[in-house]
C-alpha cells in the first residue's frame, strides 16, 4: 500500500511539474505575440500588483470595424461567447451563441452588465469601451453594485480586455488579456484549475468570434462586388 502511494505521489508531482513546465507556458499566452504579451492595454492598472496576467491572440482576415459588432454583443442574454455552447450549459447558464450580428444587441455603455449567465446572475462590468478598439469587462460585484475588490470577500479581482489591433494589410489582431489579483492564498490554490478550463473556453471563443467576423466580412464583399 505504502509502495502504490509513493507511485500515485510520483505520478501526480510529474504531471504538475509538466503542466507548469510546458503546457502552461503555451497556454498562458495561446496565439500571441512577444510584443502583445508584455505591452501594455488601457486599463491594465485598474488591477494593480501582485496580479496574474494571461494574453491571448488571433489573427482576424477582416478589419476592426468588421469584428467589433461580434465583439460588442457578448453575453448570456446577447450573443453569447461563441465557445463551447454544450458545456456551459452544463452548468445551467442558459447561453445560446449567436451566428448573425443583432442590432438589438449593438448598445452597450460603460456600466452596463455583460451577464454571465441567462438569468443574470452574475457577470461583468463594462469598465472601458472604444468603438472599433477596446472593451474592458471587470468581474461584477452585483451586491455592492461594483467590481469585485480583493479586499472584499470572496477576495478576487479579474479584468477582462478585449483589444481590436489594425494590421498594415486591413486585418484584425484581437488580444485578450486576463489580470487576476487574488487577497487570500487559499482562494488562489483553489482557482488553479479555473485557468484551465478559462484557456479552453478563451482559445474557443477567440476561434468562433473570428469565423463568425471573417465569415460575415467575406459575406458582404461579395454582396459589395455584386451590387
Amino acid at each position: 500500500m505504502r509502495q502504490a502511494w509513493w507511485r500515485s505521489g510520483v505520478v501526480l508531482a510529474t504531471l504538475v511539474g509538466s503542466y507548469h513546465a510546458v503546457i502552461r507556458p503555451w497556454q498562458v499566452r495561446w496565439g500571441a505575440t512577444d510584443e502583445e504579451v508584455t505591452a501594455r492595454l488601457p486599463g491594465d492598472e485598474r488591477i494593480a500588483e501582485p496580479a496574474t496576467q494571461v494574453t491571448r491572440a488571433i489573427g482576424v482576415d477582416a478589419p476592426p470595424e468588421a469584428v467589433w459588432p461580434w465583439l460588442v454583443q457578448l453575453g448570456a442574454d446577447r450573443g453569447g461567447f461563441y465557445s463551447y455552447d454544450w458545456l456551459e450549459d452544463l452548468f445551467g447558464l442558459g447561453i445560446h451563441s449567436a451566428d448573425a450580428v443583432v442590432a438589438a444587441w449593438q448598445q452597450l455603455a460603460v456600466g452596463d452588465l455583460v451577464a454571465a449567465d441567462a438569468r443574470r446572475r452574475g457577470g461583468w462590468y463594462v469598465v472601458d469601451l472604444r468603438p472599433a478598439e477596446l472593451l474592458a469587462l471587470q468581474v461584477a460585484d452585483l451586491r455592492r453594485g461594483r467590481p469585485t475588490s480583493r479586499a472584499d470577500r470572496p477576495g478576487w479581482e479579474f479584468l477582462w480586455t478585449f483589444a481590436l489591433r489594425p494590421t498594415p494589410d486591413g486585418t484584425t489582431r484581437l488580444v485578450v488579456r486576463e489580470r487576476v489579483a487574488v487577497g487570500r492564498r487559499p482562494l488562489r490554490l483553489l482557482l488553479t484549475p479555473v485557468g484551465i478550463v478559462s484557456f479552453v473556453m478563451t482559445r474557443r471563443m477567440l476561434l468562433g468570434l473570428a469565423a463568425r467576423a471573417e465569415a460575415a466580412h467575406r459575406g458582404a464583399g461579395a454582396r459589395g462586388a455584386g451590387a
